[in-house]
């Protein structure tokens, strides 16, 4: 246990700043470096997984080059650590970054040598603002069922439980407090009764509010389950 939380519940993020796809060498170098040491420290921790934003082409490079320099970043990882398993985030198609596409994620995992160190982190605001209406049931239904043809449910990690500032499709990654966004409460009803999410770490992302915003906000998401 870890603190009161059984280890495959925890699931810390990377620096936003870190880029492993990065086309500019330095860049790409610096990223590695943290990227490495974050993964130690997690090894350290007896922490299992580590989660992080894949990385962005900066216009410079083929999104397919960029998703074979983040494969390779993680294959380096790898080799620098032993037992913690690599967890790719979706995105939400803003700009230059990858990931918001299933596709670009497979892509990565296809590159990684040890497939049985990498996830992925599945964020409810991202898949909306890529073009998945999560607060319709087709919506939903397109998401779960193009994870689960694209990259497979055996890769999945963990969720990002955030609402949505933007409209689904807006490519703008703009979280919002659970119940006050476009996705809304129907949306999460969805997302807290699909079974393939069971016995995973669900971590709110929400704005703060207030003090006890996030105690609302978990029980309003447990209050949706049947």
């Amino acid at each position: 246990m870890i603190g009161d939380f059984p280890p495959h519940l925890i699931l810390p993020h990377g620096s936003y700043l870190m880029n492993l796809g990065c086309p500019k060498e330095e860049t790409l170098q610096k990223s590695r470096k943290l990227f490495v040491e974050e993964l130690q420290r997690c090894e350290k921790l007896g922490i299992p997984h580590f989660n992080f934003h894949p990385g962005s082409t900066l216009g410079v490079i083929s999104r397919e080059e960029c998703c074979k320099l983040i494969a390779e970043s993680i294959n380096l990882g790898h080799k620098e650590t032993s037992s913690v398993i690599c967890v790719i985030e979706n995105m939400s198609c803003q700009g230059f970054t990858v990931g918001g596409d299933f596709h670009e994620i497979r892509l990565i995992i296809e590159g990684v040598q040890d497939k049985s160190r990498v996830g992925v982190c599945l964020d409810t605001c991202h898949a909306h603002a890529a073009g998945y209406d999560l607060s319709s049931e087709k919506g939903f239904h397109n998401m779960v069922t193009d994870f689960e043809k694209i990259i497979g449910w055996q890769f999945l990690r963990g969720l990002h439980l955030n609402d949505s500032k933007g409209k689904a499709g807006d490519h703008k990654d703009r979280h919002e407090v659970i119940g006050k966004g476009y996705i809304g409460k129907k949306g999460f009803e969805r997302v807290m009764n699909y079974p393939k999410f069971n016995d995973m770490p669900l971590i709110l992302e929400t704005p703060f509010v207030s003090e006890d915003q996030y105690a609302k906000e978990i029980k309003l998401l447990q209050s949706l389950i049947e």
